[in-house]
Order: C-alpha cells, then structure tokens, then sequence
C-alpha cells in the first residue's frame, strides 16, 4: 500500500510542477520586453502591437499593428500594419513595414543594429546607406498617431541630414 501512495504523491508533485511550467512557459510577453531581451530598445516599435510570432527555430518575426502609423523620432517614421524582419542579439535585419521620411522621400528601414562600442548609438540601415541616432530617444514605448506627414512638414527643416554611405 506505501508504493501505490508514494508513486500517488509522486505522479502529484510531476503534474503540478508540469502544470506551473507550462503556465510561465504560456504567459504573454509584451513585445516590447521581449525586443529588450535581445538588447535593443523597447521603444523601436509603438505601442499599437495587437499580435506577434516570433519564430523560436529561425528568430524571423512577425509583428501584426491595430492600424498604420506615424511616429516622430529624430524624422518622421512610418509604420505599416505588418513589421517582419530576423531578430539576433544587438541587431534587427531583413526589416519590412518600417519607412523613414528623409527630405520628401520615403526610404524603406532594412536593419536595426546596436552599436557595439558602447556608444549608445543604433545604426539604422536603408539599404546600403546607414546613419546612427542616439538609443535615448526608443528608450520609452511611443505612441501612434494616424496623421504624420502633414504635422511633420512644419517641423522639417530643408538643411537636414541625409542618410550617410558607411
């Protein structure tokens, strides 16, 4: 009668631990902590997430947005309804849904990468051309706003900075 008790209490206490795990292993995990695990900034995608999959064998993602939207950073950037790219540590690359307004051209964000000098620097790539802004300005989650180019345009200033060729 003491084996079929013990393996009894046995059998309880796997079931339990299984069940706990599976529910750590289940909880939702805002995005935007998850892209901070990877050490980027939280703040490089805005707060209007409504899904995502991140593909776990191949660290591709997709991240699905309530609407598009406008976000102003150091420039106006433009965010489609659909963001996918390949996430590694420190670096965001083969970006789609991602578009910066340099001048009066949209040009498509392609990768994200940390700085590995410990500059607090990201590089932004469009294509072959890069330019680097500071990670303060992602640090917080920002919000959306449905209308960008017109509220932009008196901010704009003709001189800027275009994109630079690494």
């Amino acid at each position: 009668m003491a084996p079929h008790i013990s393996i009894t209490v046995t059998f309880f206490f796997i079931t339990i631990f299984f069940f706990s795990t599976s529910l750590s292993a289940t909880k939702t995990n805002d995005i935007h902590d998850i892209i901070s695990d990877y050490g980027l900034p939280k703040g490089l995608i805005p707060n209007n997430v409504i899904s995502y999959i991140l593909s776990s064998n191949n660290s591709t993602f997709t991240i699905q947005l309530q609407s598009p939207c406008y976000v102003h950073f150091d420039r106006l950037v433009y965010y489609n309804t659909e963001i996918t790219g390949k996430i590694s540590y420190g670096s965001v690359t083969d970006v789609t849904g991602i578009q910066a307004k340099s001048f009066f051209f949209w040009l498509p964000v392609t990768g994200i990468k940390v700085d590995s000098d410990d500059s607090g620097m990201l590089d932004f790539f469009v294509g072959p051309l890069s330019r680097k802004l500071s990670a303060k300005q992602f640090e917080n989650v920002p919000g959306c706003s449905r209308k960008g180019v017109e509220e932009f345009f008196g901010i704009q200033k003709f001189g800027e900075r275009l994109w630079t060729s690494e």
